[in-house]
């Protein structure tokens, strides 16, 4: 997942045709290189620069193949590339977001990847997160970094306020920023209102969004109310920062937790490099980073992160270079140099040596995998968190009761989903 996550997907864009050719500029004739074309949707102040390299690398190692590297900003590439897969112009490998996959999977814009050189160390991954790189049990992505949500907090405030340990629940929580706010004068705990940082409240209470085995949308479920209930009261709490609804919220939290203005955040691994950068914590070890508080049903964070997927409209000659280079990407050695440079979580355990984990960032994330949710294999998953979030912030900030709230986010969720009941 990714700064400023959008949750929005064109749906109508799932009933478009892949049958169209791939750009000319991926092009080649018989007597030189394959190019192939890569989106990259990496940050392209922080991240792209090293994807660039390993580029390089990757052309040395293949002299018959040559990459076109396109850095595409993550808000616009969903749409740019269901756009390009419907006409022309699609590249020859993306990397996707994994709630896009299953989307792109079914309106037949991505290649299947089972038995080719892509996917020749699945086993080497996380078993969950190739799992949530499949769809129809037909795998359609190599995952390349993944990441969950964690508690980011400052241990100094923290300390200050006379707490030792991560609250383990909700009402610890609660219970904690109205210490730092009392002994500190500094907020203790901000919160983003966007669909994906809801999740946490779900999970907690053994719910999501749908229930897909059962054809049911859970987002007015009686757990999910509670789940709500949890965020609106931890809100209200002393200690909360004022909710920012503004379309600068993301950023104006980011900067106030780095620069040590609240103590706590639920965050993921994406900020770390960012967050390092803020003058609360040019000491790395003063990050703390916990499992996020329990709700009544237990723990639970969605796992998010990206997918390198192949263009179903590329020819014969440049399917097989794509997987080559996905091979090479999401080997273990790429995998350890972009976590070293960027900061990310690998996605194979591998990739986890002694260089890697020296990034307190890291190695507090990689504990948090284990429970980690997987996101549901249904294209349509991602749309659900517009609705979710469009209620959300009619009902913390006391414009709608929680349960006709979830009532309304349900209704908008049935035209997704029309052959699903509702709770």
């Amino acid at each position: 997942m990714r700064r400023g996550i959008a949750a929005a997907v064109v749906v109508a864009a799932l009933t478009i045709s892949a049958s169209a050719c791939s750009d000319g500029s991926s092009g080649s004739d018989s007597s030189g290189p394959v190019t192939i074309t890569w989106w990259d949707t990496s940050d392209a102040t922080n991240e792209a620069g090293t994807y660039k390299a390993l580029v390089k690398e990757f052309e040395k190692a293949n002299p018959g193949i040559r990459v076109k590297y396109v850095n595409v900003p993550f808000g616009d590439a969903q749409t740019k590339f269901q756009t390009a897969a419907g006409s022309k112009g699609a590249p020859d490998v993306l990397r996707a977001d994994v709630g896009w996959t299953p989307g792109f999977a079914k309106a037949g814009f991505l290649a299947p990847l089972d038995g080719t050189p892509a996917a020749a160390e699945t086993g080497k991954f996380e078993s969950n997160l190739i799992e949530q790189a499949k769809y129809e049990n037909k795998l359609y992505g190599i995952p390349q970094v993944t990441d969950t949500l964690g508690l980011m907090y400052n241990k100094e405030l923290f300390a200050k306020a006379g707490i030792t340990k991560a609250p383990g629940t909700w009402n610890e929580l609660k219970a904690d920023m109205a210490n730092v706010k009392e002994k500190t004068g500094v907020d203790g705990f901000a919160f983003n209102p966007q669909g994906y940082y809801v999740m946490p409240f779900l999970f907690g209470e053994n719910t999501d969004m749908v229930d897909v085995d059962a054809q049911k949308i859970t987002l007015n479920s009686p757990a999910a109310v509670k789940g709500v209930d949890t965020l609106k009261g931890l809100l209200a709490a002393p200690g909360a920062r004022k909710l920012d609804t503004t379309s600068n919220a993301y950023a104006n939290i980011m900067d106030a937790f780095s620069s040590g203005k609240v103590a706590a955040i639920i965050q993921g691994p994406w900020e770390n490099a960012n967050v390092f950068k803020g003058s609360a914590f040019k000491d790395k070890a003063n990050l703390g980073i916990a499992p996020l508080p329990a709700g009544s049903a237990g723990h639970g964070a969605p796992l998010g992160g990206h997918n390198l997927v192949a263009y179903a409209g590329s020819d014969q000659a440049h399917q097989e270079a794509s997987q080559k280079f996905i091979a090479f990407m999401t080997s273990a050695t790429s995998q350890e140099k972009a976590a070293t440079a960027n900061g990310t979580l690998p996605t194979r355990e591998d990739a986890y040596t002694i260089p890697v984990l020296r990034n307190p960032g890291i190695a507090g994330y990689q504990d948090l995998l284990s429970q980690g949710v997987p996101r549901l294999p249904l294209p349509e998953y991602s749309s659900l968190y517009t609705p979710l979030e469009t209620q959300l912030i009619k009902i913390v900030s006391g414009q709608e009761g929680t349960a006709s709230g979830l009532d309304k986010a349900a209704a908008e969720a049935k035209r997704l989903l029309p052959d699903y009941s509702t709770s």
